[in-house]
């Protein structure tokens, strides 16, 4: 079942195409005809967001049905049918486009995850997601990433500490003295995480006690040289210039986790096309 938080979203993604009406469809479907359909995978990937491909049919028409020939997270082939629905045809038709933009992404994100996660495999790295996400699709966007084998970060700047240069600059440059003012000045206690540029900001970090670091940009060097100064003390987080060509390289130095904003900001849609049929006309829609 759906986080209740995602149903404002998909009713936005709606409004924002249907505006005060579908014209084309109000003005040629009837609106007693019913549709079937399926879902085909166009090229092969990991397939995201079924329930809410669902969720966006049923909240135009609450009879709008679908039947899932895989689950969300399952690996699929070009051609594949992947799943199938029925409903009222201006559900459908109204719908389509939102459906098929939010689960082409969400599968392209999780398809992307899981090369990066396959790519780490036998190694002890973590693939985790950061804050660069799609305006108004983070939740969605974080979701698939979940899907794809990775884990997420933190989800906004709500959840979790992350003291980075700026902010160490803004208290004066002392590191301890960032992460005090955190401390006196979080109730909840949450998170911490503080961002080193170099193997001098990771000896002054590492008595801080703090949850994780994040080595930023640092060479694949300094990377070995930090897990063998924490020792395990504390888990280290790489991030900065992240690929599938340098990944693996990444994960080889030991450390715990790698984030990567490639997953979700610049990914590639999954081609996933809907068929819509009735007794006598069958015509593939993904225009």
């Amino acid at each position: 079942m759906l986080p209740l938080e995602l149903t404002p979203l998909v009713r936005r993604a709606l409004d924002e195409d249907i505006g005060d009406g579908d014209v084309t469809t109000l003005c040629t479907v009837p609106p007693d005809l019913w549709l079937d359909g399926k879902f085909i995978a166009k090229q092969s990937g990991v397939i995201a967001g079924f329930d809410v491909a669902h969720l966006t049919f049923s909240l135009l028409d609450d009879r709008v049905q679908m039947k899932y020939a895989v689950a969300d997270g399952d690996t699929v082939e070009a051609k594949q049918t992947i799943a199938t629905l029925e409903g009222s045809g201006r559900a459908l038709l109204s719908g389509e486009r939102t459906a098929l933009n939010l689960l082409q992404r969400m599968s392209g994100i999780a398809t992307l995850t899981r090369r990066y996660v396959e790519a780490v495999r036998g190694t002890r790295a973590v693939i985790l997601d950061t804050r660069k996400t799609a305006p108004g699709l983070r939740l969605l966007d974080k979701l698939a990433v979940r899907l794809g084998g990775g884990q997420n970060h933190r989800v906004g700047l709500f959840d979790m500490v992350l003291i980075k240069n700026n902010h160490i600059a803004a208290v004066g440059g002392s590191i301890a003295e960032a992460v005090k003012r955190v401390r006196d000045g979080d109730p909840r206690r949450l998170p911490i995480e503080v961002e080193v540029r170099d193997l001098e900001e990771l000896r002054q970090t590492l008595p801080l006690n703090i949850d994780r670091i994040l080595l930023d940009n640092m060479s694949l060097d300094q990377m070995r040289q930090a897990v063998e100064i924490a020792a395990g003390r504390v888990p280290l987080e790489a991030s900065g210039n992240v690929t599938l060509e340098t990944v693996a390289a990444i994960a080889a130095t030991g450390v715990d986790f790698i984030s990567s904003g490639s997953l979700t900001h610049s990914v590639k849609a999954l081609d996933i096309s809907l068929w819509l049929n009735t007794k006598s006309v069958e015509r593939e829609k993904d225009a």
